[in-house]
């Protein structure tokens, strides 16, 4: 599927516009790519329907992000991330904030951080240490609201860059908020804290007349209604941390979704259960008005064959009508 087409479906989804089918996109981590290469590419040929993350041409040796590759590597910030598998993303190892009394001394990067994903909540988590962050969200010492401060601050000032270089009309965000089973903050203070952040954060966007899409893992559906009103337009949530029933009541016809397939699932169901979590999803969740896309993410631990029942269910999926 040609990206134009793609995306044009996605907004139609996100603004309840009647898309034509339901956009359906397949991402695949490097590491696939560097386990099963060329077969994988035949998947790709063979459903080209589909919409996919990378082309068929991708080449893990070159195309692979620094994060993605063994190893270690300092960030702006100053946080430390390692790495033991090529192909798979990293995670902070090292966090230059490890006490309360460091975030008065605390430097914002010189250079142009970007806005990647975990861009503010996770970046909290990162600089302090998730031990020490959740303590601070606790005990709310004047450290806390002075470190969402200073990283939201830097932030404004990325998004502001974002807006006036973007060319397309949908912006793209992510940030992981919720755990498997709900909010490490929980809900009252993830909305005294971290919501003015990015109703601050999005409002730029959409002043601008863009369309927020904001990728978040975790339990979060409590909180979807809340993104809602700091600006995002549609939400990209995992099936199996919000489960289907609160989906289909928080947000059938209310709050558009990319949704999240049970990626949990994948290494290790049978081929009938794939093709039937796929299709019940959708079943689910479908407007002919829009509000919905399907999103499956791949990694190193799905077999082929149950790639091919998965690219399968999915190109059968997006051209569902009830």
């Amino acid at each position: 599927m040609h990206d134009d087409y793609y995306y044009d479906l996605l907004i139609k989804a996100a603004a309840y516009g009647s898309p034509e089918e339901i956009p359906a996109n397949v991402g695949i981590l490097p590491a696939v790519f560097t386990k099963h290469g060329d077969a994988v590419r035949r998947l790709m040929e063979k459903y080209s329907g589909l919409h996919f993350g990378v082309n068929k041409d991708y080449d893990p040796t070159i195309h692979t992000p620094p994060s993605y590759h063994e190893g270690q590597f300092t960030d702006l910030w100053g946080c430390v991330w390692s790495n033991v598998k090529d192909g798979m993303e990293s995670i902070v190892t090292a966090h230059p904030l490890p006490t309360r009394e460091s975030v008065h001394t605390m430097k914002l990067p010189e250079g142009d951080a970007g806005l990647p994903h975990g861009f503010m909540y996770l970046r909290l988590l990162d600089l302090r240490g998730f031990d020490e962050m959740m303590i601070d969200f606790a005990e709310e010492p004047p450290e806390l609201q002075m470190l969402i401060d200073k990283v939201l601050n830097y932030n404004l000032t990325q998004v502001e860059k974002a807006v006036k270089n973007s060319t397309t009309k949908l912006m793209f965000f992510g940030d992981d908020l919720g755990m498997q089973t709900g909010l490490a903050i929980g809900a009252e203070k993830w909305r005294k804290y971290m919501q003015p952040c990015f109703s601050a954060l999005y409002k730029p966007c959409v002043d601008a007349g863009k369309l927020v899409y904001m990728h978040t893992d975790g339990c979060i559906w409590e909180i979807i209604p809340d993104l809602a009103e700091c600006g995002v337009a549609m939400v990209n949530p995992q099936f199996r941390a919000n489960r289907i029933e609160n989906l289909v009541r928080v947000c059938k016809g209310k709050y558009p979704m990319n949704l999240d397939l049970d990626r949990q699932l994948f290494p290790f169901a049978s081929h009938s259960e794939l093709h039937d979590h796929v299709m019940e999803s959708v079943e689910a969740l479908y407007l002919p008005e829009g509000g919905l896309g399907l999103n499956l993410e791949i990694g190193p631990d799905v077999p082929l064959d149950s790639m091919d029942v998965l690219f399968g269910a999915l190109d059968t999926a997006r051209k569902y009508k009830n």
